[in-house]
Parts: structure tokens; C-alpha cells; sequence
């Protein structure tokens, strides 16, 4: 039965390994820059698709699984075909919001919402294609939006369709150049020429993928309809209290949204949208792994590629100190130490590229983030990854050599010059 290795035999084995790496710079050098690039990629894309996975889920999530939308078409149109097939489809309207609200015994909350985007003014200020939206109240509880200063409009002001307004906080430097809040509420800012007081300042919601979400103007949704046409199609937004019983919501929707279409089971097409927020999270996901499998597979290359240099060179090595070998085995070593001596050898090289790329490969995705405003998200997770993944590179590259170092006949290698 083979023995374990001894502390002091693995020492002495790291030491001969450590003084054969800086005997040969150079080499050493060529055979980690295989690793590092393999290992900085993969730490690169782990810690920047993280950080995007975070970030999308907290902005998509807001109220969890507890609310979908009802739309004429889908947010996402992949083809023509598919813009002209969902522009025929009849207006949502406010009617079939009033009959889900009715109908539908498993609602909690239902909004609706009409969209649009315009030019506001401020004095000499101006900020271009701000996003207007027209909410009913209902909407600032089924969207999560909070006010960090001022009133919402009351029902009364709503229902009469008053010119008022909340606004997002990139409105504040973009328009009134970074005042306190107490000096722009009661302020008349200017969409599309006409006049809103604002009643309110909302709590950033942050920025996803670069794009800020605080470009806004919340108006009445009476005054949206005034400002953006009264037969236009709406969207209406629907939550349940609980998320056990969100399918449920969303096939009793469905089913009201197709008795008021006249729909049959013979017609395929509901003649509207029913979209929650898990679906704008898979189309993420779809669209970024293709980007994370591809990185992968470009970093796996590379580190096969480091990997079949590492062995080389350690076959090299093996040559070059064949006399070396002889004289060891000759002196008491057995095959279990010269295999272990060239393990260590191989390990160390790759564990030292490994160290290093999961260094760059912060520093890089960190340098990406900066210039590109993309979230970052470090975790240990990573970082254990990249070293783990060198040592079994490691490992691999290294057994060959190994083995053929440890079989070799200590009388013959003694004779080789």
C-alpha cells in the first residue's frame, strides 16, 4: 500500500519545481500565457454575466411573480410578419380593464397604462425623448414606484384628467440642473408644449444594462389619453396577492380577454398580449448565453492550447534533466517521488497562470464595467473556478511527463548526455 507524501517531500518537491520555473523565464512565461488568457476569459465573463443575471432579475422582479401585463402586441416583435399580424388585432381598451376588474376573481390589483414618449421643457432646459407614461393610481402599487418627495395626484385630480405630473430623478439634473427637491415640486415643466405642475420626485430605480430608468414623467392616465389620443391602445396591468395563484389569474384574464374577442378553440392567435416579467428575463438569458457559451468555448480552447504547452515543456524538461532523474533514483528516490516532483512542476505553472488570470480577469471585467456601465458582481465562486480549473489542467498536462520521468531506468539515465 502506497504511502502518503510527507510535508517535507511535498516542500522540497514545490522547491525543485520553483527553482526549474525561474531557471527558465522565458519559457515559463510562454507556457502561462495559455493559462492566464484561458483563465482571465473565463473569470471575465463569470463575474460580468453575474452581475447582468443580478441586475436584470432585481429590475425585472420588482413584484415577483405576482404581475403580467394585457397588451394589444408583445413588447419583443422578432419579424414584419408578426408587426402586421399584431397591428390587426382590436385595441385593449378601457373597458376590458373595467372587465377584468370585475370579472376576474383572483385579481388583487388591475391598472392600466398608456405609453408614449415627448420632448420636456423647463425654461431654457430640455430633455429629449423622456418616456411619458399615463397611469391610473393603481399602477404606482402594482409597479412597486415609491415617492422620495412630494404627493401622488388624488382619484379627483386623476378622474378630471389634471395637468399634473412625477417625474424621475434624471429629470432633476436634466432639467432644473441638480436643485433640492423642495425647490422643483409645485414647478410647471412643459410635455410637448403643455403645461404639468409636479405633485412628486420617485426613488431611482437605477440604471439596467447602461440604460437609465429614471428618464420619466408619470401623468394622469385621463391626461395620457388626452396627450397621446383616446383610441389608442392601452396596456393593462394586472396583480395577484399571491403567487400561488398567478396561472390562475392569468388563464381566468385570458379567457375574459377571449370572450370579449369572440374568440373560439378554433382560433389559435388570442388577438392580445398576456406577458409577465419572467418572460423579459428569458429573453435576457437568451440573448446573453449564446455571448456566455461562446466566451466559454474561445477560454476552453485557450486552455487546452496552455495545456498541450505545459505538457511540451514539461516533456522538454523531462529530457533536459534525464541525468538529473538517474542520479535521484540512483540515491534512494522511488518512482512515487520523481511522479510527484513533476506533478507539483506542472501544477505549479498552471495554478501560478490560474492566480494571475483570475487577477486580470477582474481587472478586466472591472475595466468593462467602467467603460460600459455594466454591473459587476465578484464572487469567491468565481474566483475558486478559475483555480480549480487550472489545477486540473494542471493534472492533465503534467501526467504524461510525469509518468514518463518516474519510469525511467536509473542506470540508463545516468549514461544519457
Amino acid at each position: 500500500m502506497a504511502s502518503i507524501p510527507s510535508f517535507s517531500l511535498l516542500w522540497e518537491s514545490f522547491r525543485l519545481a520553483a527553482g526549474s520555473l525561474r531557471s527558465n523565464k522565458l519559457r515559463t512565461l510562454l507556457t502561462l500565457l495559455g493559462i492566464i488568457v484561458g483563465v482571465t476569459a473565463v473569470i471575465a465573463v463569470v463575474t460580468i454575466i453575474n452581475g447582468l443575471d443580478s441586475t436584470v432579475a432585481d429590475a425585472f422582479s420588482a413584484q415577483g411573480s405576482t404581475a403580467f401585463s394585457v397588451s394589444k402586441r408583445p413588447l419583443v416583435i422578432t419579424s414584419r410578419e408578426d408587426f402586421i399580424k399584431f397591428n390587426k388585432r382590436k385595441d385593449v381598451t378601457e373597458s376590458d380593464a373595467a372587465a377584468i376588474d370585475r370579472l376576474c376573481d383572483s385579481c388583487w390589483r388591475v391598472g392600466t397604462a398608456i405609453n408614449g414618449s415627448s420632448l420636456v421643457k423647463f425654461g431654457d432646459s430640455r430633455a429629449e425623448n423622456v418616456s411619458v407614461r399615463g397611469l391610473s393610481l393603481e399602477m404606482f402599487a402594482i409597479e412597486n414606484v415609491t415617492i422620495q418627495s412630494g404627493r401622488l395626484w388624488t382619484e379627483q385630480e386623476g378622474n378630471s384628467g389634471r395637468n399634473v405630473c412625477v417625474i424621475g430623478t434624471d429629470l432633476i439634473e436634466n432639467l432644473f440642473e441638480g436643485r433640492s427637491p423642495s425647490r422643483i415640486l409645485g414647478q410647471e415643466i412643459r410635455v410637448d408644449g403643455v403645461p404639468y405642475t409636479v405633485l412628486a420626485i420617485a426613488e431611482p430605480f437605477g440604471k439596467v444594462l447602461g440604460f437609465s430608468r429614471d428618464n420619466f414623467v408619470y401623468i394622469p392616465f385621463e391626461s395620457g389619453q388626452r396627450m397621446f389620443g383616446a383610441r389608442d391602445s392601452i396596456t393593462v396591468h394586472v396583480q395577484v396577492i399571491d403567487s400561488n395563484v398567478f396561472e390562475t389569474a392569468k388563464d381566468e384574464v385570458r379567457m375574459i380577454m377571449r370572450n370579449r374577442r369572440k374568440k373560439t378553440f378554433a382560433d389559435k392567435d388570442d388577438g392580445f398580449s398576456v406577458e409577465s416579467q419572467d418572460a423579459f428575463i428569458g429573453i435576457y438569458q437568451n440573448a446573453t448565453s449564446g455571448i456566455y457559451f461562446a466566451t466559454i468555448g474561445v477560454a476552453v480552447i485557450s486552455l487546452v492550447v496552455g495545456g498541450i504547452v505545459v505538457m511540451n515543456i514539461m516533456l522538454v524538461s523531462v529530457t533536459e534533466r534525464t541525468k538529473e532523474i538517474g542520479l535521484r533514483k540512483a540515491v534512494g528516490a522511488r518512482q512515487t517521488d520523481i511522479l510527484l516532483q513533476f506533478l507539483i512542476e506542472s501544477v505549479t505553472v498552471t495554478m501560478v497562470g490560474g492566480a494571475i488570470g483570475v487577477f486580470t480577469g477582474y481587472g478586466l471585467a472591472y475595466l468593462l464595467s467602467f467603460v460600459m456601465g455594466f454591473p459587476l458582481l465578484i464572487s469567491a465562486s468565481s474566483a475558486l473556478l478559475g483555480v480549480t480549473v487550472s489545477f486540473i489542467v494542471g493534472i492533465a498536462s503534467g501526467s504524461y511527463p510525469a509518468w514518463r520521468a518516474s519510469k525511467l531506468s536509473p542506470i540508463d539515465a545516468m549514461r544519457n548526455e
